[in-house]
């Protein structure tokens, strides 16, 4: 299998193609791309042999260019729920309204509306994220709706959500806010650009915790080297055959400059789970 290093490698070849003022030869293009299409080919096939259980499914992408190295995933651009996937834009769409001065919130599991029975205690933004805190994001967007969501939507190559969505299904509960997986993943690659921006740090440092102590820790158990951003979510079965939920995780590796981002979906287990299969994804094209 390519290793990471010789990813990073390939991935430079195709930004400087991309990124260059000038023409590039032809046969300095083909040679680029032919090593790419045989490290997707490799990708593709290694993951489909060791990862055939087909209640998994994964998006495979290049970081600085969004183009899809390897997929299984049926109906790749149809727009479903996403669960906790959302929460960043979400917070983005707080903070345009709020000069991205983001609150504190004392989450208290079960009786502040939280996933973890006993809660998160005091968190951020940040915490939050890492956390995927939905008492904090109750609390976040409570007073959001559609309409303060949708401008958002616009520059992360997002759908919107529906035009009746309001509180908490805009952090992710329900099905109101359907996006496709390739504009999910796309627009994980968008914040990474955009890490400069007001309100973009804090979810990131949140994602590089997320793969280190949160939702997302099986990730960085799993790789060779814990250094990654990670995301999950757990969102409303759209399988014909029904679960109690599908898991959802995106990971973008190496945290401080991305070469892949893999988005994982696991049929019938939450988004911990998704994560915990990510990681052995990627520690199986590191290997």
């Amino acid at each position: 299998m390519v290793a990471i290093k010789h990813i990073a490698l390939l991935v430079s070849l195709v930004a400087l193609c991309f990124s260059s003022g000038r023409a590039r030869p032809a046969e300095s293009d083909r040679a680029d791309n032919s090593e790419m299409s045989l490290f997707a080919q490799s990708v593709t096939e290694s993951l489909n042999r060791d990862f055939s259980n087909r209640d998994i499914s994964f998006l495979l992408l290049e970081a600085d260019t969004g183009r899809v190295l390897a997929s299984r995933w049926d109906h790749l651009e149809t727009p479903i729920p996403m669960g906790s996937l959302v929460k960043p834009f979400a917070a983005l769409a707080y903070g345009e309204q709020h000069e991205f001065k983001y609150p504190s919130h004392t989450c208290r599991g079960t009786e502040t509306g939280c996933w973890l029975p006993h809660g998160h205690g005091d968190v951020d933004l940040t915490a939050a994220i890492a956390h995927s805190c939905n008492s904090y994001f109750r609390m976040l967007t409570a007073d959001l709706n559609a309409a303060d969501v949708s401008p958002i939507t616009i520059p992360f190559g997002l759908e919107s959500p529906a035009r009746d969505a309001a509180g908490t299904e805009l952090a992710g509960l329900g099905n109101h806010w359907r996006t496709s997986p390739l504009h999910m993943a796309r627009a994980y690659l968008e914040l990474v650009h955009r890490r400069q921006q007001p309100g973009v740090s804090q979810i990131l440092d949140g994602m590089a915790e997320s793969a280190r102590h949160g939702t997302g820790a099986e990730v960085g158990r799993a790789l060779a080297s814990p250094n990654a951003l990670a995301k999950t979510g757990t969102a409303v079965c759209t399988h014909s055959r029904r679960g109690p939920g599908d898991g959802f995780a995106v990971v973008l590796t190496p945290a401080d400059q991305p070469q892949l981002l893999l988005m994982v979906r696991v049929h019938g287990v939450p988004g911990a789970q998704a994560a915990k299969i990510a990681g052995q994804m990627l520690r199986r094209i590191e290997d």
